[in-house]
């Protein structure tokens, strides 16, 4: 891919827009889409976004109560000992509050992604998956984590990837853009290469990132539409509160196939840059044979990689088709 030439690209399933902050960085036409709200919002934040910033007063606004201001408690009513303490739930609760004054779009994704952040970072295994508080609190010998991580403030977290943020922000004198959308709804607009980083699925197992990070999902709708938006597509039945949600087909094996092969005849004829993984399900032999029916030529590139928590060395590829 580093021969090819090309203006204009998509990255369809954008996740935290890596990707599409490179593109931008070389100097590209970028759009970034995702149809998870709260990942559209860093998309919006650090690629379609070329100079707005967030300013000292705009974060000292933020993490302090305000007369005239009206704050709901839906997070920590709902949320009592699920993620985090109460004192840090009434600081989300009054977070959202203030930022629902904000009448910049870039401003509000802005704070949005650096809340996220905040909420991760202090999350065991920065995920929403389970009810674990506990192991934040415990006092107990640790073999895993990081206590002190976890103790520092949200406002600590949060000035910190404000200032994160805010460095990336630029203008490439290019056209960038971020959308929110199912992939099958992007509009094919003749991008010359789309860059397709689907949810992993391995021989046993598919990552549902709705699961993973339901509680950053609610708290986009907790902004946007109201704390009974989000309370209606509670699962109150499980313990870590998780919106219902339907399955995706990028979640269901028998699926997978199909979803592959819609998304390559979508795009055709533009170039296909597909990041896969050796240990993947489907077969990457199976995804070349797949591309094979749509593109003249597929060559793969791969590095050697290993995740976090697995035992194993895995071989991150990349399939390019043109």
């Amino acid at each position: 891919m580093s021969k090819c030439r090309f203006n204009t690209a998509i990255d369809v399933m954008g996740g935290t827009g890596t990707i599409s902050y490179k593109l931008k960085q070389h100097g590209k036409n970028v759009c970034y889409n995702d149809r998870l709200r709260f990942n559209f919002h860093i998309g919006r934040a650090v690629v379609e976004n070329n100079n707005v910033k967030l300013t000292t007063s705009d974060v000292r606004f933020l993490t302090q109560k305000h007369r005239g201001v009206e704050y709901d408690d839906f997070v920590e009513r709902t949320f009592r000992g699920v993620f985090y303490t109460d004192k840090e739930n009434n600081w989300i609760d009054t977070f959202i509050g203030n930022l629902k004054t904000f009448t910049s779009k870039y401003k509000t994704s802005l704070a949005l992604a650096s809340l996220f952040q905040s909420c991760i970072i202090k999350r065991p295994y920065n995920l929403f998956h389970r009810k674990n508080l506990y192991i934040r609190l415990a006092d107990v010998r640790r073999s895993f984590g990081n206590k002190t991580t976890w103790d520092k403030s949200f406002e600590h977290w949060f000035d910190y990837f404000v200032r994160e943020y805010n460095g990336c922000v630029f203008d490439s004198g290019n056209k960038t853009k971020a959308m929110n959308r199912d992939i099958l709804d992007v509009p094919d607009d003749g991008y010359d290469v789309v860059y397709l980083d689907p949810p992993y699925t391995s021989q046993k197992n598919t990552v549902d990132y709705v699961e993973y990070y339901h509680f950053l999902e609610g708290l986009c709708m907790y902004l946007e539409r109201g704390c009974e938006s989000w309370k209606k597509a509670i699962d109150w039945n499980r313990k870590p509160l998780p919106i219902n949600h339907p399955k995706s087909k990028w979640n269901d094996r028998s699926e997978l196939h199909g979803a592959f092969e819609e998304v390559f005849k979508k795009f055709t004829p533009s170039m296909m840059a597909v990041s896969w993984n050796d240990i993947g399900y489907p077969h990457h032999d199976d995804l070349i044979t797949l591309l094979k029916k749509y593109y003249g030529t597929v060559t793969m590139k791969s590095i050697n990689y290993k995740y976090v928590l697995s035992p194993k060395q895995s071989r991150e590829l990349l399939l390019f088709a043109r």
